[in-house]
């Protein structure tokens, strides 16, 4: 139980800063998507179900709160936190760059997918080339913030992990 307030304290932080404070900064059409980083630093902490979960609930508030297509972002989330999770398992020497480059790769290829499947339900209202473009910014962007932002989010999630003195969780 506590694991899961954690995990939703992060990804709700993550989306009211994304859609108050982080909304104001833009850089060629292109806005930091604080959900995705929380979503892939979860996955890349705790693995792939986990990741998953973080993916579907904060794609659907996402969704919900933005007034967005109901279910896209959900279905990119969880997808995005389930590859993430189950990349992690093939990573035999981390670097402390290694979660800006997973952060910033996985970030791009979402926002490509959520594109893809925005394309597909004709709800894709921009060309593919803009497409591209904000992907590769979104996924600078996060990588930008990727630094500031994943000791705090492991923190919170090693915090959820921890056992009382006695053994019990």
């Amino acid at each position: 139980m506590r694991r899961a307030i954690s995990w939703a304290a992060v990804v709700v932080t993550a989306l009211l800063l994304q859609s108050t404070v982080f909304a104001r900064f833009e850089l060629g059409g292109a806005k930091p998507d604080l959900v995705f980083l929380a979503t892939i630093v979860l996955a890349f902490l705790e693995g792939p179900s986990s990741g998953a979960l973080a993916g579907f609930v904060g794609g659907m508030a996402e969704d919900f709160l933005l007034n967005q297509p109901k279910g896209i972002t959900a279905l990119t989330l969880t997808l995005v936190g389930y590859s993430v999770g189950a990349l992690r398992q093939y990573i035999t020497t981390p670097s402390p760059l290694l979660p800006v480059g997973v952060v910033a790769s996985a970030s791009a290829a979402g926002i490509v997918f959520y594109g893809l499947v925005s394309f597909l339900l004709g709800q894709l209202e921009v060309g593919f080339g803009y497409l591209v473009r904000v992907a590769f910014l979104t996924g600078v962007y996060n990588a930008v913030l990727t630094p500031f932002l994943f000791p705090v989010i492991r923190r919170v999630a090693e915090s959820s992990r921890a056992t009382s003195p006695g053994g019990c969780p």
